[in-house]
């Protein structure tokens, strides 16, 4: 149960790494205002999943620790 959680969370905070860097993209090109704010929008989907993924890895990890 460890080994799954902490792949689970590796895989969440790949996700969180992802959604960083393609922020930073998008304020590095330029973009303003609505335009930033759309592609903004299209990361909140992958970033919340992302964030329970590693939320749900970590209480693995310490599930399988108290066991």
């Amino acid at each position: 149960m460890i080994i799954t959680g902490a792949i689970i969370t590796i895989l969440g905070l790949l996700g969180l790494f992802y959604c960083i860097l393609k922020a930073f993209k998008a304020r590095r090109a330029g973009l303003k205002g609505q335009e930033l704010a759309n592609q903004l929008k299209e990361l909140v989907l992958v970033n919340l999943v992302s964030l329970f993924l590693s939320a749900i890895g970590l209480g693995l990890v310490i599930f399988g620790i108290l066991i």
